[in-house]
Formats: structure tokens, C-alpha cells, sequence
């Protein structure tokens, strides 16, 4: 089994589009989270909150393009784009020779082509449609996008996962990279925000109603939490293959070396923490690691009472209290597809500056939940060699990656 390596890694989020934005936020407390004006003309949608990223489409990238593309499509390219650039690879024509593949993933494509085709539906008529309208709407419209706009040949993964479509794109191209079939990976997810993905959770009771305080939801682990908030963006990894990194003299930011992932078997939308648990061991077992060897955990912390009290207990019964741990969508929403992406990109950034951000809103854990070490109020100093990220989906889908510092 081949060592596997991230030589790039690059994410949009609703708190800022670089790392030194991203960071900058997490430690002043500064969440991403928005009063959606739009919102208010949907009748009976309760919730008015989400997270919007601060994104505009790329000068350099024209009409033909653009033309398969949807918001998901280009957030999920220039994420690619950027990692790509950082782990001097966007240029190379290697890349486009059939090492490098894409296993990346999202909740839908483009709502707005499902607009399109609905409309098709009710009015019987199809001339909204377009070459393109499919495209952009079908569940794979960001690896292929992304495999097109780079000309990458390899193997292509879709991972349209809900809530661990990031995370699963991630794992199994560490998986595709390890086993030798593949010298590169794309790997990650992307989410565009749509009032449609909060009227999913709005109809089971699941979103945050302060719509007049935006800024104090959601509150993951928190007693007076009200439930989630839908965000977006895009988080790229590019995997490498150890001896390839070291040949072409890159830059390593992390050691891929654990990944977990399992189903629940049981019901779709009520959270199992017993198989969450399982995803957790899995993941340890893959990497060859104990619970004690993990530093920091970042949490799927959605902010809804179910989802909560389960994840909570399944890590204390791995980990005890001993392991820190925060939830990233306290401050982005549950950016859905893209979180996967976007929380294994800021747990490795922050393990080797060697701190950890708080879970914001978090000011009364929860009695129901564990009583796990979670970070309140302020970023937390912490030097350590390994950290989990976990993400837990509908359709009782469950993932545990675990990255390790490079030194």
C-alpha cells in the first residue's frame, strides 16, 4: 500500500474564500451566517437564516466555459483550481494523462436547471430546456466539470452523499491513491445554497427560527440550540501518491492515513449513534491508531437535538472527555456536500498552526449530550500529530477521516 499525501488544498466558505480570511474569523468569532431576504416570498418556509458565500464567478473563465456550469459546478472548479495551482500541479501536464482522477461530490446539481425541467412538467412545454440544462442538474455536474475543465483522464467518483459527499470523495480518493490505482486525486465537495435544501429540513422541524439574530445560530451541542442553518461553498484536497510528492519536490501540507465509513441500516433520516461510533473505529483500526493518539476531532455538530446527542455520545464512547473537539458550521452553516471538503481542509490548516477553533454559540453544552472536551468561547492553543474529521449523512451514511501532521 502506497503512503498518500496533500500537496493542495483550497476552499470557498461562507467566512472567506483563503485561508488567512477563514482564520482570521474563526478565531474573532465572526460567523457567516445571513437574514436571507430573498427567502420571505416562499410561503410557509419558517426559516430565513442561511449561509451565502461571498463568491463571484472568475474573470477568466468565459461563456463556453461556463456554459455546462452551474453555482455548484464553478465553486467546485476554481476550489480545484487554486488547490491545483498550490500543489504546482495546474500546469502539469502529467495530470492529464490518466494519473489524476476526481472523487468529489455534492447533495443535487443546480437547482436552477431543476427549475427548468419542472417548469417543463407543469407547463408542458419544453422551451426553457437547453444542451446544457441536464448538465448542470445532474448529481455528478462537479467531478465531471472539474474532469473536463482540466482534462483529467483518470477515474471519476461521484459521491452525491448529502451531508458526507465531501468527506466520502476524500476517502475514496485516498483509498484510489493507496491501492495504486491512481498517482492523484481531486478530492472533495460543493454545495450552492438554495431555499429549497432549507425547506428539506424545514419540513421536519430541523432549521433555526432566530431569524432576527443570525448571528447567534445555529448552536451545535448547546441546550438552547433551535436547529440548523444551510450554508455553501467548495473544499478541495489534492491526494498524491508519498513517493510522487517527494520526487517532484512538493510541498506536503498532511499524511492521509484513516478513513471509516459504514451505513446504518435502520431508518433514513434518524441519526444512529451506534454505527457512528463504528465509523469512528473504523477509522482508527485504517490508520492503525488508538483513541488516545487523536488530537482534536472536528465534529459534524449540526445543531439538531437528534444528530447532537448522538454524535456526542458516540465519540465519548471512543474517546472519553479527553479529546478536544468543535464543530466548524457553527460558523459556515452545514454547507451539505461541500462540509466534508471544507472541515478536513481547516482541521489540517489548524493542526499545523497548532490551534484549534471554538464552536461559536456554544455558551451552555446541552445535559442531554456527552460531556465531551468541546471548545467554548476561544480558539484553543494545541500542538498534536493527528486529527479526525467526521461527517454524518441522510440515509444513515457515516465517515471518520483521520489526517496526520507532516513533519
Amino acid at each position: 500500500m502506497k503512503r498518500v499525501v496533500v500537496t493542495g488544498l483550497q476552499a470557498i466558505t461562507p467566512i472567506g474564500d483563503s485561508w488567512q480570511t477563514v482564520s482570521e474569523n474563526l478565531r474573532a468569532g465572526n460567523t457567516g451566517i445571513r437574514y436571507m431576504q430573498d427567502w420571505d416570498q416562499y410561503q410557509g418556509l419558517n426559516t430565513r437564516l442561511g449561509g451565502p458565500a461571498n463568491f463571484d464567478t472568475p474573470g477568466h473563465y468565459n461563456r463556453k466555459t461556463l456554459r455546462s456550469m452551474g453555482r455548484i459546478a464553478v465553486m467546485a472548479t476554481y476550489a480545484t483550481e487554486l488547490a491545483l495551482a498550490q500543489a504546482g500541479l495546474l500546469d502539469d501536464p502529467d495530470i492529464k494523462t490518466g494519473s489524476m482522477g476526481v472523487a468529489y461530490g455534492s447533495s443535487s446539481g443546480s437547482t436552477n436547471a431543476f427549475v427548468d425541467f419542472g417548469r417543463m412538467l407543469i407547463e408542458k412545454d419544453t422551451g426553457g430546456l437547453n444542451a446544457n440544462s441536464y448538465i448542470k442538474m445532474m448529481a455528478h455536474t462537479a467531478p465531471v466539470n472539474v474532469g473536463v475543465h482540466f482534462g483529467l483522464k483518470g477515474r471519476v467518483y461521484t459521491t452525491s452523499s448529502a451531508c458526507t459527499s465531501g468527506s466520502q470523495g476524500i476517502g475514496y480518493a485516498f483509498e484510489a491513491v493507496r491501492s495504486g490505482q491512481q498517482r492523484y486525486m481531486v478530492a472533495g465537495g460543493a454545495e450552492e445554497l438554495c431555499a429549497t435544501q432549507a425547506a428539506v429540513f424545514d419540513t421536519l422541524f430541523a432549521t433555526s427560527v432566530k431569524n432576527a439574530t443570525p448571528h447567534l445560530s445555529p448552536r451545535p451541542f448547546d441546550r438552547d440550540r433551535d436547529g440548523l442553518v444551510i450554508g455553501e461553498g467548495a473544499g478541495t484536497l489534492i491526494l498524491e501518491d508519498l513517493a510522487s510528492a517527494q520526487a517532484r519536490g512538493a510541498k506536503i501540507y498532511a499524511e492521509v492515513v484513516g478513513f471509516g465509513t459504514n451505513s446504518d441500516g435502520t431508518h433514513v433520516t434518524q441519526p444512529n449513534s451506534d454505527t457512528m461510533e463504528i465509523a469512528m473505529r473504523l477509522a482508527l483500526d485504517n490508520a492503525g491508531l488508538k483513541p488516545q493518539d487523536i488530537g482534536y476531532i472536528s465534529a459534524h455538530g449540526t445543531a439538531t437535538d437528534r444528530g447532537d446527542i448522538a454524535e456526542s455520545h458516540a465519540t465519548f464512547r471512543v474517546f472519553g472527555d479527553q479529546v478536544p473537539i468543535s464543530s466548524m458550521k457553527s460558523f459556515t452553516g452545514h454547507t451539505l456536500g461541500a462540509c466534508g471538503g471544507i472541515e478536513a481542509w481547516a482541521a489540517i490548516q489548524q493542526m499545523n498552526e497548532n490551534w484549534f477553533h471554538h464552536t461559536q454559540n456554544l455558551d451552555n453544552p446541552d445535559p442531554e449530550c456527552a460531556p465531551l472536551d468541546y471548545i467554548q468561547a476561544s480558539a484553543r492553543q494545541k500542538q498534536c500529530e493527528y486529527v479526525m474529521s467526521n461527517n454524518f449523512a441522510f440515509g444513515g451514511i457515516n465517515t471518520s477521516l483521520i489526517f496526520k501532521r507532516w513533519v
